[in-house]
């Protein structure tokens, strides 16, 4: 008993409250949304091309650095968020499911006065999350890219202790979220490249109400059905393009075929010498095509 207290206090990251003081610090961009206050960054011509990045499950949206910065620079209009619970953008106490996420994108577009339809880029949970509000709003949507996305989600006896109440909560603390610090080393091939990978990953585990968000996350996610979301995708006209690295060990390339599958009008685009962050591993290879594929 006194290990597992001691454990409890040991692994107890959030120590600051992320608001308005905090963010002054930062010198970035944020908005007021229905569930809180949204970190954003919106670049590029006023008149350009709209694109909009979603990152995915737990790294905010410096995972889209280069894609950024190469798509701004092209002449396209950019918006990147961090999704709620994640990053510098609140944590409010919700359920977090894939509805949640594309709630939030959409009153995001609006509020920021976005020109529809605008081109979507989701990156592995963040494929889920663009689908699922495609599909709900096909009118908005111009072109779609999904890189390495979510194609399957845990089973219910995979987080059967997770989902209990308590014992979720205290295996989240002392085992869940420091195994997935470990584990963002395994998103990437080459590993050397990246040496303040976890580091960068640690800045916002220090506010609360991170821990609680991505647990909510892993939650909710087992009721959602991936496959059904990408099927409904196939049925409509949009182009989709699929970016996937071939050494992804967290969503491995097989899964890749089963989208293929699904959404007949995809096409695929293998990177080599990348795992799970292709846009991140190989930049210029994915900038260069995604820029010719974006293109009015």
């Amino acid at each position: 008993m006194i290990l597992l207290i001691t454990a409890w206090f040991y692994f107890n990251d959030e120590n600051k409250q992320l608001n308005a003081e905090v963010r002054a610090q930062f010198g970035e961009q944020f908005i007021d949304l229905p569930a809180g206050t949204v970190h954003y960054e919106l670049g590029g011509p006023v008149d350009g091309e709209v694109v909009v990045l979603v990152h995915g499950f737990s790294v905010p949206a410096y995972v889209w650095d280069p894609t950024f910065d190469a798509l701004t620079q092209a002449g396209f209009r950019v918006l990147r968020f961090d999704l709620f619970g994640r990053g510098h953008s609140d944590r409010p106490d919700v359920g977090y499911t894939i509805a949640f996420f594309a709630d939030q994108l959409g009153q995001l577009v609006d509020a920021l006065k976005l020109d529809t339809p605008f081109n979507l880029a989701g990156l592995s949970m963040g494929g889920l999350v663009v689908t699922h509000f495609t599909n709900r709003n096909p009118e908005k949507v111009n072109k779609l890219v999904l890189v390495d996305a979510l194609t399957f989600v845990p089973a219910e006896e995979d987080i059967a202790l997770l989902a209990r109440p308590w014992i979720g909560e205290y295996l989240a603390r002392v085992w869940f979220i420091p195994r997935l610090v470990k584990g963002q080393a395994s998103d990437l091939n080459d590993r050397d490249k990246f040496p303040d990978w976890q580091d960068r990953f640690r800045e916002q585990m220090q506010y609360h109400g991170f821990r609680a968000a991505i647990l909510s996350t892993v939650r909710n996610l087992p009721a959602e059905n991936s496959l059904n979301e990408y099927r409904e995708l196939g049925k409509t006209d949009i182009p989709v393009r699929i970016f996937w690295g071939r050494q992804d060990e967290t969503i491995p390339l097989e899964h890749s075929e089963k989208l293929l599958e699904l959404i007949p009008q995809a096409q695929r685009i293998i990177i080599e010498d990348a795992g799970h962050l292709p846009q991140l591993e190989q930049p210029g290879v994915v900038n260069k095509l995604l820029i010719e594929y974006l293109q009015p």
